[in-house]
């Protein structure tokens, strides 16, 4: 792992969010005591701007009793998708999302379908909690899907298993999950292994680099830009699928302030569309795990993070 010596630009990042203006995409305002009936009616106002380009879908139904709701945006024949909120307490991750689905929902990607879920975490989102609930123990809902290394739990949680049947379904061809606090951009192998390159290390860097343009964001492989960690979701997705997926970790905080959100959408949205835009349209042929398992690098996942 690598220090964390990125928190020193925090303070002079801040300091330069109260005198700075951003633009922000139409209907959209950044807000920080947003709950999830907000988000739902924020879907159904873009949903009703745009009849006939936007439209509401049902992901699955949560352990809280929610429907987890998104937006498909756009009738292109790729397929791509933004999933925030892995992580309750993650609620910048989330006003991202719903930023990029108001600026996809007035200038859509004309070669792509592309679905929105702003939370899928609901009852963590609700209650500001990083976990999430199910038959009464507490989950980490990205460390819930199986892996080639194993995981803590696999589809412990409705929600998990709700987005990869999904993905598998409608043919996912791209992914960004969205996630705060660490401003970098990653790609797998990011679990307990020290063999970390993939079969398409080259263009997994292409894609993290063209994703930065604006934020400036450190990438690289998400085991050592930040750390190993079993069951994730983009680590499932390329091994299971061949599903080229990127996680973004947003930001300099979990409690980011107005400002800072409405930063995190100005240097972020241009990287997720050039995701959408410039991932292959195809899977990758070659995602399996033909490397070795090292569960000594376990005791490095962070879970207070």
């Amino acid at each position: 792992m690598k220090s964390r010596s990125w928190m020193l630009l925090s303070a002079v990042a801040c300091s330069l969010f109260a005198t700075s203006a951003h633009a922000q995409p139409p209907g959209y305002q950044a807000r920080t005591d947003r709950r999830y009936p907000q988000v739902v009616e924020f879907l159904k106002r873009l949903e009703s701007k745009h009849p006939g380009r936007v439209s509401r879908f049902v992901l699955g139904r949560s352990d809280s009793g929610a429907d987890i709701e998104g937006l498909r945006i756009g009738s292109g024949p790729g397929r791509g998708m933004i999933v925030a909120t892995h992580h309750g307490n993650e609620y910048g991750s989330s006003e991202v999302a719903l930023a990029a689905a108001a600026d996809l929902s007035e200038q859509p990607i004309s070669t792509m379908t592309v679905y929105v879920v702003p939370v899928l975490n609901v009852g963590g989102y609700n209650s500001r909690s990083r976990e999430e609930k199910a038959s009464g123990r507490s989950h980490d809902p990205n460390r819930d899907y199986p892996g080639p290394c194993g995981s803590d739990s696999e589809f412990a949680l409705r929600s998990t298993r709700a987005l990869a049947e999904f993905v598998a379904r409608e043919s996912i061809v791209s992914v960004a999950t969205l996630h705060t606090h660490y401003p970098a951009v990653v790609y797998p192998w990011g679990f307990s292994t020290r063999d970390l390159e993939t079969a398409h290390q080259a263009e997994f860097v292409k894609l993290v680099e063209a994703s930065v343009v604006e934020s400036r964001y450190e990438t690289g492989n998400s085991s050592t830009v930040i750390y190993p960690a079993n069951g994730t979701f983009e680590d499932f997705a390329f091994w299971k699928h061949g599903i080229w997926s990127l996680l973004f970790e947003l930001g300099f905080s979990h409690s980011p302030r107005v400002a800072e959100i409405e930063e995190m959408v100005r240097v972020n949205f241009p990287g997720l569309r050039s995701l959408i835009e410039t991932a292959p349209k195809r899977r990758a042929s070659r995602h399996a795990f033909t490397g070795k398992c090292d569960d000594s690098l376990r005791i490095l996942d962070r879970r207070d993070e």
